[in-house]
C-alpha cells in the first residue's frame, strides 16, 4: 500500500465528510467523547455498506488500511488542483 502524499490530512478531512454523510443519511450520531478510531471504522464500514467504496477482505481490516481507504476515498472526491492533492 503506497502511502498517499497529505495522507494524515485527508484522513481528517475524510472523517469529517465521511461523520457528515452518516448523520445526514440518519445512520449515526457521532459524540464528541468516540474515539477517532472508532469514528473511522464506522464511516468505513458504512461506505462498504451503502457501496460508495469496495471492502477490503475481512482479514486485511487494519487501522492503518482503513484510513487509507478512506484518503483515496476522499481524494477521489476533490478537484485535481486541490492542495491535499
Amino acid at each position: 500500500m503506497k502511502k498517499l502524499k497529505n495522507e494524515a490530512e485527508l484522513v481528517k478531512a475524510a472523517t469529517i465528510a465521511g461523520m457528515k454523510y452518516a448523520e445526514a443519511r440518519g445512520a449515526a450520531v457521532f459524540e464528541p467523547t468516540d474515539s477517532a478510531s472508532d469514528k473511522i471504522l464506522y464511516i468505513y464500514r458504512l461506505l462498504v455498506h451503502d457501496g460508495v467504496i469496495q471492502a477490503l477482505p475481512e482479514d486485511q481490516v487494519s487501522q492503518q488500511s482503513v484510513r487509507h481507504k478512506l484518503a483515496i476515498w476522499y481524494a477521489k472526491q476533490l478537484p485535481k488542483d486541490h492542495p491535499l492533492l
